[in-house]
């Protein structure tokens, strides 16, 4: 085996070795998913070489500088300021999604319109009109960010050139509204998830169905591929998840024991595991091999709105309807941290790529960014005048944007980067 060169994964952190072997280019990747800006590089260093032969002195000077970088990447955030107020739709918004540099953003409305916005400067960039009905789902094709995909109740799915605006396919095929959308990690699929119980993938560069995948008997209410999208995760009404086998278009495992709908439902970072949350109150997560449950997380009182991992798939957010969050090991599953001071439902809970802070976003019109370790509220981010039903981190961690029933986006600067 010959190493050929180094690439870099700041979240979750990692790095990737590109080597020559029996003639072919092939690649592995060293995951650091502990790597913190106090760990100690020498040290890493050292046990990098005792586990990876392609690790020689020679490279290790370079591998100890690409370890620095990462835990330049690893540092807290100072505060949030209010960079730009944007006044994006007639109606109010339903999503929000950043492209991977988080140069640019997309928002979809009840006023069936999608708008592509300049994240610096907050000026529009593209209308992306075409849409009969509310478009409730949206995304850039991460990590390329040269398509959008939107989703609408017009039971349509449309594909679009990121940098013109051209509508370059409309998906068909769907006898009901369309809620929930994905592309899968190496952008050649998109799946889609409808009223009608059915989930379809779709071929990106041919605009073509692929496969329609049936096994809920209800609305399709949330989708995400594994991480490496050989797999599909979705739930439903019907109160069960079902992961699916992309390759062989077939159902895997039905996850049974949730006794209400389901809210989200996503694979950690290795894809051994997925959570999901539920009306009823409670968090289950599940091997993904076996779609054995492992642990029922009951720490709400009240219904729980949104779940997620974060980047190392090393812990759990949850968000309630109590108007708290809560933060758990998931390997122990264990409650961590209790989330609390928002006087209203939480819609959405997201980590920061770092995994150090957590941003929530409540019907009491505020977000708010808490201290993993600690559980302390370490900002509220006010100014909207309705509920606030969407956030999102950029790809660096360092620009927030909070979308809000008042019909406006606000775009939140880390005040070292203002």
């Amino acid at each position: 085996m010959k190493l050929l060169r180094f690439f870099i994964r700041y979240f979750p952190p990692g790095i990737i070795l590109e080597y020559e072997e029996g003639g072919s280019i092939k690649t592995k990747s060293i995951d650091l998913l502990d790597l913190t800006s106090d760990s100690d590089p020498d040290e890493l260093l050292v046990e990098i070489q005792n586990s990876e032969p392609l690790i020689t002195d020679s490279r290790a000077e370079q591998v100890k500088e690409l370890i620095h970088r990462l835990q330049q990447k690893q540092a807290h955030n100072s505060s949030f300021s209010l960079h730009q107020e944007v006044h994006v739709h007639l109606l109010p918004l339903t999503n929000v999604a950043f492209n991977k540099s988080g140069s640019k953003f997309i928002t979809g409305s009840y006023d069936r319109r999608c708008r592509v916005w300049d994240t610096t400067s907050g000026q529009q960039l593209l209308s992306l009109e075409g849409h009969t009905n509310i478009v409730a789902a949206v995304s850039f094709n991460n990590p390329y960010g040269d398509k959008i995909a939107t989703g609408s109740f017009d039971r349509t799915c449309k594909l679009w050139c990121a940098q013109t605006g051209i509508c370059l396919h409309t998906l068909r095929g769907h006898s009901a509204e369309i809620r929930c959308l994905a592309f899968n990690p190496q952008s050649t699929l998109v799946a889609t998830g409808s009223m009608d119980a059915s989930v379809k993938l779709w071929d990106v560069k041919k605009g073509k169905e692929v496969a329609t995948l049936k096994g809920h008997s209800a609305e399709i209410l949330s989708l995400s591929f594994n991480s490496v999208g050989s797999q599909l995760v979705t739930g439903s009404s019907d109160q069960t998840v079902v992961i699916w086998d992309v390759a062989s278009e077939s159902l895997v495992h039905m996850l049974v024991g949730h006794t209400g709908e389901i809210s989200n439902a996503q694979f950690n970072w290795d894809c051994s595991l997925i959570v999901s949350g539920s009306l009823d109150k409670t968090c289950k997560v599940w091997e993904a091999v076996s779609g054995r449950c492992v642990a029922t997380l009951v720490a709400h009182t009240e219904e729980v709105l949104d779940v997620c991992f974060d980047s190392t798939g090393q812990l759990i957010a949850t968000a309630s309807a109590d108007g708290t969050a809560r933060v758990f090991s998931a390997a122990t599953c264990e409650c961590m941290a209790r989330l609390e001071g928002h006087e209203g439902e939480i819609f959405k809970i997201c980590f920061s790529p770092q995994g150090n802070t957590i941003l929530t976003a409540s019907s009491d019109k505020t977000a708010r960014l808490w201290d993993v370790q600690t559980a302390d509220c370490l900002q509220i981010l006010t100014g909207h005048t309705l509920e606030i039903f969407s956030c999102a981190f950029n790809y660096e961690g360092d620009t927030i944007i909070t979308g809000s029933a008042d019909n406006t986006c606000r775009i939140w600067r880390c005040k070292d980067e203002a």
